[in-house]
């Protein structure tokens, strides 16, 4: 893991009656995004106390791999799908590692 590497914390809050549905659409992003250039880490992860809550774990080569993600046909495809099915916008934080 590089030090000059992006990390990447996103949060997706399903609604209760659509979780399998959000969990599905989030699972189909995980092995095209892992096949991007410049992907270094990605992890989906759904919290053992509230299954509406999904997170991915991410690292980025670059600023520039993690901007050029989101211009893909999965995740563009994905987010429009999302948008009635989530119970606010995605949470999305971006880290830099300092220690």
């Amino acid at each position: 893991m590089s030090p000059t590497s992006l990390r990447v914390v996103a949060r997706i809050t399903a609604r209760k009656e659509t979780v399998e549905q959000v969990r599905q659409i989030l699972l189909g992003l995980v092995t095209p995004t892992r096949a991007e250039e410049g992907c270094v880490v990605y992890e989906l992860l759904q919290n053992r106390a509230d299954p509406t809550d999904f997170t991915f774990v991410e690292e980025w080569a670059s600023d520039a791999m993690f901007e050029k993600h989101h211009t893909t046909a999965h995740i563009r495809s994905a987010f429009p799908k999302l948008e009635a099915l989530i119970a606010a916008p995605p949470d999305i934080r971006t880290y830099s590692l300092i220690g």
